[in-house]
């Protein structure tokens, strides 16, 4: 089985797409970790690609925000100004469709898929520490998260050694490979599709070939600058729609 795994879209028609298109032929069945909107100008239009999809997913902190699940208090300023508009301009079809995502973890046998973490669906797995509190939540080898926006990942080794995973995909390439061994556990971030925050600014995605037992791992260039016109004409922020020139 040959698994398309997407994360944090945030609203961005033109990534999606090109990553869609990137990776026709590749892939038997889509996976989601959530963040299908949020920042980005195109919610309505996005969830509608998701949905031809027919996607196994579920629900990230921004699906919470545009159901007015979640204390927006809690967001930074733009992030709220974002969910906000968000929240306006979703039809009541799509609103549904967000109501209808569940929370993970969510099991997809030989894989299991969160958005933050195996603790809480709003941690951010961001370092060592944060990673060894998870795997002893681990019900299959490989864990695939989102949230943070920044492709790589965690492993922990049969000896209870424990590093990092780091693509390393340069400027001019465009695919990392990680062998999956069944014995270890794996926490795999295959990046955000619509903002990047690993100072690449190309889409991230991943695809696992389970039988295989190889993750791939993906970046595509894509119009940004159609994103970001889009974005100030919504008269989004200005600091959201600088910062997909910077991957950050």
């Amino acid at each position: 089985m040959r698994f398309l795994i997407l994360s944090d879209i945030h609203s961005n028609l033109e990534a999606l797409n090109t990553v869609l298109e990137h990776a026709a032929g590749q892939y038997d069945q889509v996976l989601c970790c959530g963040d299908i909107v949020g920042y980005g100008p195109d919610p309505n239009a996005v969830i509608e690609r998701i949905r031809e999809l027919d996607p196994r997913v579920i629900r990230g902190n921004h699906e919470k925000a545009a159901l007015g699940l979640v204390d927006l208090s809690l967001f930074n300023p733009l992030a709220k100004r974002a969910a906000l508009w968000t929240q306006d301009e979703l039809t009541a079809d799509n609103r549904s469709y967000l109501k209808e995502i569940q929370a993970g973890p969510l099991d997809v046998p030989p894989l299991t898929l969160v958005h933050g973490s195996l603790l809480d669906e709003d941690q951010y797995l961001v370092d060592l520490e944060d990673a060894l509190e998870n795997f002893p939540l681990a019900r299959h080898p490989v864990t695939f998260f989102g949230h943070t926006h920044i492709q790589g990942g965690f492993v922990r080794f049969q000896d209870g050694r424990a590093g990092l995973l780091n693509p390393e995909i340069k400027r001019g390439a465009n695919e990392s490979q990680l062998r999956i061994d069944p014995e270890q556990r794996y926490l795999v971030n295959p990046g955000a599709v619509g903002q990047p925050r690993d100072y690449d600014s190309r889409a991230a995605f991943v695809i696992y070939d389970t039988d295989e037992l190889i993750v791939r791992y993906f970046r595509t260039s894509y119009p940004l600058e159609t994103t970001q016109a889009k974005m100030l004409a919504a008269q989004l922020p200005q600091y959201l729609i600088d910062r997909l020139s910077l991957g950050r």
